[in-house]
């Protein structure tokens, strides 16, 4: 069966075919406008809050609390602590004042606050047992952004660069760290500001029913 239109008939096709075509294009124009806007919104939000960082000293109870939280959030497990298995992915751990106070003896640990509020956690120590590159004067840092309110505004980049001068002061100028394979995010942070890739420690945490490797990255100050 085929099927015949008249004149008339395509005319009207071309016209509404038309009409469609604009409403779709003004469609997308304002779809990006608001895109853009709201891209605009998050900076501006972001231009008007300040980022801090204090060096921990004495912890409290208060700060207990918190940190209690964040290294029992679900969401933040499989980011911040290595799992052999799916049942020390669902073990849940008992931060206390005492053991805090016993890794300051050897871990230099900053608070990362926006503006008044703690969002999150980094730290850094001096020739570990566990680096990769066994290099005498290499620091081994870690952070944490337990709150969702410091992610994607770039807390993360000011406060590895604050962190780095710290680490500078004290005349070390090799940094290394771990990142696991399945966080992208992470590693393309890492990337950005100098860090590259020196190995892999294979199997080394369980998520999503399977092991994944230790990513270990290097920078010289």
């Amino acid at each position: 069966m085929s099927i015949i239109f008249s004149e008339n008939s395509l005319f009207y096709i071309m016209v509404l075919g038309r009409q469609a075509l604009n409403c779709y294009s003004k469609f997308k124009e304002y779809d990006n406008e608001r895109l853009s806007i709201e891209y605009d919104v998050k900076i501006l939000e972001r231009e008007q809050m300040t980022t801090n960082f204090k060096k921990l000293s004495n912890p409290d109870s208060r700060l207990i609390e918190v940190w209690n939280r964040w290294e029992n959030d679900s969401n933040l497990i499989p980011l911040i602590r290595p799992n052999k298995n799916k049942a020390a992915l669902e073990h849940r751990e008992n931060v206390t004042l005492d053991g805090i106070s016993k890794r300051l003896e050897n871990e230099h640990i900053f608070l990362i606050y926006l503006d008044d509020q703690l969002i999150g956690k980094m730290s850094y120590m001096v020739d570990p047992g566990h680096l990769y590159k066994k290099e005498h004067g290499t620091a081994w840092i870690a952070i944490t952004i337990g709150e969702s309110i410091g992610r994607g505004k770039g807390v993360g980049y000011e406060a590895i660069q604050y962190l780095e001068e710290q680490i500078k002061k004290e005349g070390i100028n090799r940094i290394e760290l771990g990142v696991f394979e399945f966080n992208h995010h992470a590693q393309k942070l890492y990337q950005k500001i100098g860090y590259k890739e020196i190995g892999r420690i294979e199997n080394f945490t369980f998520w999503q029913g399977k092991m994944w490797a230790d990513i270990r990255m290097e920078k010289y100050l």
